[in-house]
């Protein structure tokens, strides 16, 4: 009688990062909840299943700096997995969220164990370097205003797998100028351009238009 191996299910990314339970758990995060604060003991891992979190730093002085927004799909707090023990920054929810929790220790077993998981984690690992390359060479060689169009760019997803959002959430001009690296003012004056040139709209929030890439092209 002929023996009959039997295949091992694949694992399942998603639904690991759905379910409850070993060292695993999902909680919704209102607006401007705080998920983690800067100096916090680094012991997991954080997956946006939805919304979008920023990620902040605070200055011995005070002065506050946004050093990255992340939509669903995105992990965060991964310094842990490097040896990290406190955190850097400090994470907030821009919108509504709903956020996965990973303790350190399962987090790593599963990267160890699950070939499919740890190139999905590493292709995400990838893509953060390279948007933080992006953001260094934004803000050493373009100008503000290409800065804010570009920012405004990524939060309405353009480019992402064809889901551009056609409403981005409220932020306010504060952030996007600690972002951009320039005063309110700044911003405010290159909004006020924006939506008068029709790159922009205000019906139920801000509507980002394709047309504002025009000024990120334009030399």
């Amino acid at each position: 009688m002929e023996s009959v191996q039997l295949r091992a299910r694949p694992f399942d990314a998603k639904a690991f990062l759905a379910a409850v339970g070993d060292g695993r758990t999902v909680t919704s995060y209102k607006k401007n909840s705080v998920v983690f604060a800067q100096g916090d003991i680094a012991d997991s891992v954080f997956y946006i299943q939805r919304g979008k979190v920023k990620l902040a730093i605070l200055s011995p002085r005070g002065k506050e700096a946004v050093i990255a927004m992340m939509s669903p799909g995105f992990f965060f707090g991964e310094g842990c997995l490097a040896g990290q023990p406190f955190r850097m920054a400090t994470a907030s929810a821009m919108t509504d969220c709903s956020i996965v929790q990973v303790e350190k220790r399962v987090m790593s077993r599963v990267l160890h164990d699950e070939p499919d998981f740890s190139e999905m984690f590493i292709a995400h690992l990838l893509t953060r370097n390279i948007r933080i390359e992006e953001d260094l060479i934004d803000q050493l060689f373009n100008s503000s205003e290409k800065r804010l169009a570009r920012i405004l760019l990524l939060l309405a997803n353009f480019g992402k797998d064809g889901r551009q959002e056609e409403v981005i959430p409220h932020i306010s001009q504060e952030i996007l100028a600690e972002m951009i690296g320039t005063t309110r003012s700044r911003v405010s004056f290159f909004l006020t351009k924006f939506r008068k040139l029709g790159f922009i709209e205000y019906k139920d929030g801000m509507h980002v238009h394709t047309s504002l890439l025009s000024v990120i092209l334009h030399d």
